[in-house]
């Protein structure tokens, strides 16, 4: 891959820049999952799966018997947030009987991108301990980044874990780290050629045949539709889907409902 050296990467990158009030998500966020998390009953909060203090996972249950786990990892450019944002977003696997897990982990600089991947490859290997069945994976932006990595050939799973997920769901995923290298945020991440490529699943092969999804808004930066469609073109086991209307804040919003179709393509 060739990047001209007149493009402006940065703000290839820049989303909130492009979204009317986008100031305003984060709060708005951190109080919907407040409130979710504290009216929710069946829940197991603080699950410890490694040594650092932000490698904690919740999980969420659903009133009757599970029918499987979903997972959701958050975005923010493996910079930001934590899992306290997000617990809202469970409402939609909840609602049609599914298990939810929410994990944290460390964030750059503290760590770069391949120890991030390595430690929600605990945080599900932990959780799939904790609840049987079918496992779908589930992650926005950086977070979908995340996911698909667990389904690459060099994944952090163990093989009874890799072997239950059924389906992924890469929401405005980032799938070819290269580009970041020519952004400032590099100067976190510490990104060269070699690592970049090691990161990016669509340079790598998929270990499963299981469908993914690279989901992304209609309204997104281009730069988003992009990495989307090129897992799409990369894996034959993926598909691209462009969700009309939505912008990279708001593209998540349907895993809180049970009927919308961002949750019928998770669980369907």
């Amino acid at each position: 891959m060739t990047l001209s050296p007149d493009f402006d990467w940065d703000d290839a990158y820049a989303n909130g820049a492009y979204i009317e009030n986008a100031d305003s998500y984060p709060a708005r966020w951190a109080d919907e999952a407040l409130n979710f998390r504290s009216s929710w009953i069946k829940k197991d909060l603080d699950i410890i799966y490694g040594d650092g203090d932000r490698q904690r996972l919740d999980l969420f249950h659903p009133d009757g018997s599970s029918k499987g786990l979903a997972v959701f990892v958050h975005g923010g450019y493996w910079r930001r947030f934590d899992k306290s944002y997000w617990s809202h977003l469970a409402a939609g696997a909840l609602g049609n009987g599914w298990s939810v897990c929410m994990p944290s982990y460390d964030l750059a600089p503290t760590v770069q991108i391949s120890e991030i991947t390595s430690q929600i490859g605990a945080a599900l290997n932990k959780a799939a301990q904790r609840v049987e069945g079918p496992v779908r994976l589930s992650g926005h932006s950086a977070g979908g980044h995340l996911v698909t990595r667990m389904v690459c050939k060099d994944t952090p799973l163990k093989p009874d874990v890799i072997s239950r997920i059924e389906k992924v769901v890469s929401i405005s995923g980032l799938h070819d780290l290269r580009p970041l290298m020519k952004t400032a945020m590099n100067d976190d991440f510490l990104l060269n050629e070699e690592g970049a490529e090691k990161e990016s699943a669509a340079l790598l092969a998929p270990a499963t045949s299981c469908p993914v999804t690279a989901w992304v808004g209609g309204s997104e930066r281009p730069e988003f539709i992009r990495q989307s469609q090129l897992l799409a073109d990369a894996w034959e086991t993926a598909t691209f889907h462009e969700d009309p209307g939505k912008h990279h804040f708001d593209v998540i919003e349907g895993l809180a409902d049970p009927s919308s179709q961002l949750t019928s393509e998770l669980l369907g």
